[in-house]
């Protein structure tokens, strides 16, 4: 009987990561093929059409891939640090509005996504945020919170605060307590909400559009409209390059946080 419940979450895990790989091996596929029609199995013919996009003068992939990359590293540093903070005061300190505070910050999720773009649009032209590079990062920060602020309740709950309050016992400042004792513990809740607000801020369209007012370009921004459009070749590529580059920057981020969670524990 185990061994049949073995064999079967193996078929399980093994169809998940087929469903989930295929996919992403027919991106690079589908970046150099012209015409493939269906039912045929194998294209009709190649072109470059989709590297001359990506690499042409007039719609230079790199300069917008780096500003994206900046942008949503921004928002993920943000929304990982405010929402760990928003987390320790939720879960260890009681105030007035405690519940409320709670409740807000799920709204972004509750209220539709056109809705929540409208009503902080107008906002955002009052205050003069509207068209700026300020205005989309706060956006997406707003929408990124719930996910990180969830997140880093839960961790925050499981590990507590007993470890670090018998650091500050022992004689060690609470600053000092928190940085050697408890950062290292809640860092692979940090690096979770982190990769989540910065998938959110990276794969959005809808808020940049609208709260960029089109100044300010991501790969998001660039890349729907050819998908929309029903353009596979060119919507690969730019798919492709943000499939590669989301990877890259995570295994970057994974090596750095690695390597500074190590250092700290060290000490």
């Amino acid at each position: 009987m185990d061994r049949r419940k073995h064999r079967i979450l193996n078929i399980v895990t093994y169809t998940a990561v087929l469903s989930i790989l295929v996919p992403l091996l027919v991106l690079p596929f589908w970046s150099f093929v012209g015409r493939w029609p269906w039912p045929g199995l194998l294209p009709e013919n190649f072109t470059l059409r989709g590297m001359e996009e990506l690499f042409s003068g007039a719609t230079n992939v790199l300069p917008v891939l780096t500003s994206s990359i900046g942008l949503s590293l921004t928002v993920a540093a943000l929304a990982a640090v405010i929402g760990m903070m928003t987390a320790r005061a939720l879960v260890f300190y009681d105030f007035r509005g405690k519940g409320l505070i709670s409740f807000a910050t799920v709204l972004p999720i509750i209220v539709p996504g056109t809705a929540f773009a409208m009503g902080i649009h107008v906002v955002f032209i009052y205050l003069g945020l509207a068209d700026t590079v300020l205005g989309v990062i706060l956006v997406h920060l707003i929408y990124a919170l719930p996910y990180t602020i969830n997140i880093m309740t839960d961790v925050t709950a499981m590990i507590g605060n007993s470890l670090e309050v018998q650091g500050q016992v022992l004689g060690v400042s609470p600053v000092r307590s928190f940085y050697h004792v408890t950062l290292p513990l809640i860092m692979p809740g940090m690096i979770s909400s982190a990769s989540m607000a910065y998938i959110i801020s990276f794969s959005q369209y809808f808020l940049t559009l609208m709260i960029g007012g089109g100044k300010v370009k991501t790969l998001s921004i660039v890349m729907v409209p050819f998908i929309q459009g029903g353009d596979r070749t060119i919507a690969a590529a730019y798919a492709s390059v943000f499939v590669l580059s989301t990877l890259l920057v995570f295994l970057l981020l994974e090596i750095l946080i690695k390597k500074y969670t190590a250092r700290l524990s060290g000490i």
